[in-house]
C-alpha cells in the first residue's frame, strides 16, 4: 500500500501527516483550526501555534495520521501507559498504546494510535479509511462476551493480520 506521508516544518516542530490513515475525525481541525485549516494550502501550518499546543492537538487524534517531531528541547509524543482497543459503533477498532501491526512477520505499522478497518470495505486495509460510512456498515460495537486477552495491558501490543480476519 503506497503511503502518502507529508511533512510540514515550523521553527520548532515538524508535523507529519499520513493521509492513508486519516478517517477525518477532525480532532486536529476542531482543536487547532489555525494550524489545521482544510481550506488553506498547505493545510497544516506549524507556525500558527506554539509547539507544545501542536503536540497536544496532534495527540488528540484517535487514528494517528498526524504525528510530530520536536526540533527544540520539547517532549516527544508520550506512549500511553496502557494499551487499549476500543470498538467504534458502526466503525473501526481504535487502538492506542505501544502498537505493532504485522503481517507475515513484516511490520505494517508501528506507533501509538491507529484505526483498523472492521467493515471490510477500506481501500487501505488494514487501516480504516472511512468507507464504513459509504457502505452503511452497522454494528453497535458492543461485546456480548469478554474476549480472551493474550497481551499484557502494558508494553508492546502486537496485532498480527490474517487473511479475511
Amino acid at each position: 500500500m503506497p503511503r502518502k506521508i507529508r511533512q510540514y516544518t515550523g521553527e520548532a516542530i515538524t508535523v507529519e501527516y499520513d493521509s492513508v490513515r486519516c478517517i477525518h475525525a477532525a480532532e486536529c481541525v476542531k482543536g487547532l483550526p489555525a494550524v489545521f485549516d482544510q481550506h488553506r494550502r498547505p493545510w497544516i501550518d506549524p507556525s500558527m501555534a506554539q509547539p507544545a499546543e501542536i503536540a497536544e492537538g496532534v495527540a488528540r487524534c484517535p487514528t494517528g495520521p498526524p504525528t510530530f517531531s520536536r526540533l527544540d528541547d520539547g517532549q516527544a509524543e508520550a506512549i500511553p501507559q496502557e494499551n487499549t482497543v476500543r470498538i467504534g459503533p458502526d466503525g473501526p477498532l481504535f487502538a492506542s498504546g505501544e502498537i505493532l501491526v504485522e503481517s507475515d512477520a513484516a511490520v505494517v505499522f508501528r506507533g501509538t494510535r491507529v484505526a483498523l478497518c472492521r467493515c471490510g470495505a477500506s481501500n487501505h486495509k488494514p487501516f480504516c479509511d472511512g468507507e464504513h460510512v459509504g457502505v452503511r456498515f452497522s454494528d453497535p460495537g458492543e461485546l456480548t462476551t469478554s474476549p480472551p486477552v493474550d497481551e499484557a495491558e502494558t508494553g508492546l501490543l502486537t496485532i498480527t493480520l490474517v487473511a479475511n480476519g
